[in-house]
């Protein structure tokens, strides 16, 4: 435990300097005195009078909805005050934000020189509800499985840190992409084995398992993504990127392939942890078994597996482009111009290259897992 705990802190103090030496590619101005800043506070909708409709239409070709909202301002500079709020309903639900009495929504405050110069609606409050939902998620983790419950919160929240306050910083500062996926998937599985299955031989198998899973993915990515001409400006977030202050620019076929090699860390990592965890404990039960028998023990393990975490990722990506998909169906497009679109196609490649990582982290953490075993009666 104290290698482990030695080894975490040395990864962080190291990462922790990767961002403090790393020169930024492109620095944004702070905006001048006389502009507009706009502030973020939380309300509550104290009342609601909507305003007499008015002829005529808006923009979207749909009727416009006016009211005047009474809102108590719960946080920030102007807490404590009650204020009058003109919101506006446009007929689109992807934009119009729906209130009603009694609801808590985000306010957004601007100011001029110091001075409120406007008052709007900018969302409604969510942060509470995903918070309680992530205290429910860590009593169920703590609870059901004590300290392996703990340190899987804690592997958790170290890769949300890597993700956060590592990758997407250094994204920003112009680093490769795919660089930057493989360092931070290979720290993210070491953190993860280490605090989960301890310093230890177990861990080593599941780390290059997962390691070599993630390799064969990102390369297949890579081959096939150049190949089929993928520009990873399939989605209009990656259209966006063009136009971020900072003005970097981005590789966007490279941030595909890291999506790619993050989107399918989880799975696999998963899957090398299964196979050499059984090994282990099966080594440990007959320690009397060769290094084959012992690789053949991984093997049936993984194939057990193996269905369902494919399954996980194709699940997942096709969850993820169940709206593409309707549109696609609704206007009948015809099959050989589906599987060829840009967007279709991506997506394609990110199930079939993490499902082939996948399926290569099976033979390779068994591998990796019989080598490292012992022979001996002890255990590690």
């Amino acid at each position: 435990m104290r290698q482990t705990i030695v080894l975490v802190l040395l990864a962080l103090v190291l990462l922790t300097l990767v961002l403090l030496t790393s020169p930024a590619s492109a620095q944004q101005e702070p905006p001048p005195a006389d502009d507009v800043v706009i502030e973020f506070a939380r309300g509550r909708v104290l009342a609601l009078v909507e305003l007499p409709a008015e002829e005529g239409r808006g923009e979207t070709g749909f009727e416009l909805r006016e009211f005047d909202l009474r809102v108590e301002i719960l946080s920030g500079s102007l807490r404590g005050q009650t204020v009058d709020i003109r919101h506006v309903l446009t007929g689109t639900p992807a934009f119009d934000i729906v209130v009603a009495p009694g609801q808590r929504v985000l306010i957004a405050v601007e100011k001029l020189e110091g001075e409120v110069v406007g008052l709007a609606i900018a969302d409604h409050e969510r942060d509470r509800y995903l918070l309680a939902l992530a205290i429910v998620l860590g009593i169920l983790l703590i609870g059901l499985g004590g300290k392996k419950g703990l340190f899987s919160l804690l592997s958790l929240g170290l890769v949300g840190v890597l993700i956060i306050f590592v990758l997407i910083p250094l994204l920003l500062r112009g680093y490769n992409p795919i660089t930057l996926a493989v360092v931070v998937a290979a720290a993210a599985t070491t953190f993860t084995t280490t605090l989960v299955g301890g310093a230890n031989r177990k861990a080593a198998a599941a780390i290059v398992g997962t390691v070599g899973g993630l390799g064969v993915a990102g390369v297949l990515a890579i081959v096939v993504g150049g190949a089929i001409h993928t520009t990873g400006l399939a989605g209009e977030e990656a259209q966006m990127l063009a136009f971020i202050p900072q003005g970097v620019a981005f590789d966007f076929r490279g941030l595909l392939m890291a999506g790619i090699i993050i989107g399918a860390l989880g799975a696999i990592m998963d899957t090398g942890m299964s196979i050499s965890s059984a090994v282990a404990e099966v080594r440990r039960a007959s320690p009397s078994l060769r290094k084959k028998e012992l690789f053949w023990v991984g093997m049936n393990v993984g194939r057990d597996v193996m269905g369902t975490m494919v399954n996980t990722l194709i699940l997942a990506y096709t969850g993820g482009s169940l709206a593409l998909l309707l549109l696609v169906q609704a206007y009948e497009i015809e099959f050989i111009r589906l599987i060829n679109m840009d967007s279709i196609a991506s997506e394609v490649l990110r199930s079939l290259a993490g499902s082939i990582g996948l399926v290569s982290a099976i033979p390779l953490t068994a591998l990796a897992a019989a080598f490292l075993a012992k022979t001996t009666k002890k255990a590690d």
